[in-house]
């Protein structure tokens, strides 16, 4: 049932490429040294089953939190969803990577709010992350997506209120960015600090990952017009981190360390601490590595296992969403990981928290690698509770 200021681009990055295509209407998608001393110590292993108790107070305060009971789907009948964005309206917008289309949920129907025209969806490309910013010129709405020449982050005018909203044309903010039939990273967050970070995988071109004039393989931070803040790692670059194969699930936990999920190759998937100018060593390292030129991954998992894709930190725990895996995985900040819903809703692409303690997360199932149940592809909500 569907479907009822001038910007300054990084200038370096977007020589010869052309503009947007604008939008189409509706029709007829830091550190912190209280983790720094963690050492891996090897692959973590699930922990013992918790026994959630249900609790009024905010997420935030528990520590330690899982899902709690069944999920209920809220949004059904997606095509191949990738993100979930939540202005501060309280709205949640969803992005259909190969359709180029922007959609909310309006009591439980995708409502069409618009399509980016040029999108140019293929293999693993299309639009992927979207981020909400509220600043001081007005309301907006980020998207990365793919072109025909590149990837590249925009950001539309947000307009209008919940179940009525509008986006208006899309200005550039950093374009360039690396694209491949696969590995082109795409999530987008804006961090505590104010500036916006974007993962780029390396666009298949693997060793680029360890150069920093490579912008794939790479977790990049710009302010909100697309320009390089002067406390970035690298002088004039807007690379936050390097040696990443791809970077596909940013968020930070309440006291600003931030996280990244990240897909291995054949070996293991990652959850890292990042910290400006780290190198995590893809492609000479994957996974623990005991090299000491590299930052080791917080927790790792074999790639059947996981293929991650988007993470939420709520209270003391890192939400992982598993693609290939098929599950959520629950991480607590020293490691510990607990698996969730394992092969009952397919490929889990993204999870964000949701209202009153609980959590949202997007299934994958229609994007050309799952296997499409009724109903597909989802948006669910639950409930979440301390760990016992």
């Amino acid at each position: 049932m569907r479907r009822a200021g001038t910007l300054t681009a990084v200038a370096a990055l977007a020589v010869g490429l052309a503009g947007c295509t604008g939008i189409v209407g509706p029709d007829p998608e830091v550190t912190n040294s209280r983790y720094a001393t963690y050492s891996p110590v090897g692959t973590p292993t699930p922990s013992p089953t918790p026994s959630p108790t249900p609790t009024a107070a905010p997420a935030e305060e528990l520590g330690p939190v899982v899902p709690f009971g069944d999920p209920g789907p809220l949004v059904s009948g997606l095509a191949a969803p990738w993100s979930i964005a939540q202005p501060a309206d309280g709205s949640v917008l969803l992005s259909e990577r190969d359709e180029g289309r922007i959609v909310e949920d309006v009591g439980g129907t995708a409502v069409d709010v618009a399509r980016i025209g040029d999108v140019a969806a293929a293999g693993e490309g299309g639009l992927l992350g979207l981020a909400p910013w509220q600043g001081a010129d007005g309301s907006w709405l980020y998207a990365y997506y793919t072109t025909a020449s590149d990837n590249r982050v925009v950001r539309m005018p947000l307009a209008g209120t919940p179940g009525a909203h509008t986006l208006g044309a899309p200005e550039v903010v950093l374009a360039g960015l690396p694209k491949a039939s696969n590995h082109n990273g795409g999530r987008i967050a804006f961090g505590p600090d104010g500036m916006l970070y974007v993962t780029v995988g390396d666009a298949n071109q693997r060793d680029l990952a360890q150069s920093v004039e490579f912008l794939g393989g790479k977790i990049l931070r710009i302010t909100p017009q697309g320009q390089v803040p002067a406390d970035n790692p690298f002088a004039g670059s807007p690379v936050w981190s390097l040696g990443h194969r791809n970077p596909q699930g940013i968020d930070w936990a309440a006291d600003g360390t931030m996280w990244a999920a990240e897909f291995g190759q054949d070996t293991y998937d990652e959850l890292n601490v990042i910290t400006p100018g780290a190198n995590y060593g893809w492609p000479i390292a994957e996974g623990f590595a005991g090299d000491g030129r590299f930052t080791e991954p917080v927790a790792q998992w074999a790639t059947d296992d996981a293929s991650p894709s988007g993470i939420a930190v709520i209270g003391d725990t890192v939400f992982m969403a598993g693609l290939g895996g098929e599950r959520l995985w629950t991480i607590t900040f020293d490691g510990r990981s607990q698996e969730w819903f394992t092969g009952a809703f397919g490929r889990i692409r993204d999870v964000a928290p949701g209202p009153e303690n609980t959590l949202l997360f997007l299934t994958n199932n229609t994007d050309g690698r799952g296997s499409p149940r009724d109903g597909d592809d989802v948006l669910y909500r639950v409930d979440l509770a301390k760990a016992g």
